[in-house]
């Protein structure tokens, strides 16, 4: 695994311990040589995880969309930055620079790109680990609603282990490293992947 795409939030959530964990995240990816590529801020989640990694002298691509570089929220220290035209070419770019996806807390815009990565997975468009950093339990609710999803059929407990969960960053780090991706059904042709 050389580059991780990470979404998460572009503020800093209700208690310091996001920040902490966030740079003792980047720290893990510095000390495993796994890049960052992730939306490209400077503040919140998103900079401190970004930031960590820098100061431990790792590799940090942003993808940031033109209309938010102009609202002057974008890092301006990293090693590539790459600027999109919309957030549809934005998630494109980040899912083919990264070896798998990960999400730390963040709000809505962090859940809307995880969701469309998870669904690729299950429509067998790509078979990359992804998962979720439990910090702080922020994650609870919605690996509850995961395993309702599941208990009620609407999510087959196949698709259901892609979505690796866990509060520490080495392990969940070692456990995209051992990762097998269950075999899905698609619909697609090879051509259409």
């Amino acid at each position: 695994m050389k580059a991780l795409a990470v979404f998460c939030g572009s503020s800093k959530g209700a208690s310091p311990i996001y920040i902490q964990e966030a740079k003792k995240f980047g720290e893990e990816l510095v000390k495993r040589n796994i890049s960052l590529v992730y939306g490209g801020s400077s503040v919140g989640i998103m900079g401190a995880v970004a930031d960590s990694v820098l100061a431990g002298g790792g590799h940090v691509t942003g993808v940031m969309p033109d209309f938010l570089d102009k609202r002057e929220v974008t890092h301006r220290n990293l090693t590539n930055l790459i600027i999109v035209d919309t957030m549809h070419e934005r998630k494109a770019k980040m899912a083919d620079l990264s070896d798998g996806f990960i999400a730390l807390p963040g709000g809505a815009g962090t859940l809307e790109e995880f969701f469309e990565i998870f669904t690729w997975a299950q429509l067998g468009l790509h078979q990359k680990p992804l998962g979720i950093l439990n910090i702080n339990h922020y994650y609870d609710p919605l690996v509850a609603l995961f395993n309702h999803m599941t208990t009620e059929n609407f999510l087959d407990e196949k698709y259901r282990s892609m979505a690796i969960v866990n509060d520490n960053p080495g392990e969940l780090l070692d456990q995209f490293a051992a990762y097998t991706p269950p075999s899905v059904k698609t619909y697609l042709h090879e051509d259409q992947t």
